[in-house]
């Protein structure tokens, strides 16, 4: 086998699906394709044994990766709320809301912590109240005993 030349290009415009989908038909099949942080700004590797994409081709990926983008937010601008989960089991359950400016309840957050603290609270009060009826009974074992 031939040594591998590796390249990278900027993730800007280019949908992961497009580039993995066209490379091969664009650098053959030795080619692959996988995402790759350089210098702190995502983009894509891309192992062939000949040259990378031609400019062409890259606009070409660009061009296909918005037809992607429009198509699957027209997608789910369509897509029926009441349609039958895949996976059932899977049903996110919502456990904390934002409110409208973006952050959660101040108030709904201190009820949580007042409860967790009361049911903590009950929690120590049952315990120890067994704990006293215990040494009660062994105290009065001891003296039956006696």
């Amino acid at each position: 086998m031939s040594s591998m030349n590796k390249y990278w290009i900027p993730q800007l415009d280019i949908h992961k699906k497009v580039i993995t989908q066209e490379l091969q038909y664009y650098l053959g099949p030795q080619a692959t394709v996988r995402p790759f942080t350089r210098e702190g700004e995502d983009g894509f590797l891309i192992t062939t044994p000949g040259p990378c994409l031609s400019d062409e081709q890259i606009d070409d990926i660009c061009v296909k990766s918005k037809e992607m983008w429009e198509k699957q937010a027209a997608a789910r601008a369509v897509g029926t709320p009441n349609k039958p989960l895949k996976r059932p089991l899977h049903q996110p359950v919502v456990i904390a809301q934002a409110s409208s400016d973006g952050t959660e309840s101040s108030k709904r957050r201190r009820d949580d912590r007042r409860d967790e603290r009361r049911d903590d609270r009950r929690g120590d009060r049952r315990w120890n109240e067994q704990r006293s009826r215990r040494d009660d009974r062994s105290w009065s074992n001891e003296r039956r005993r006696d």
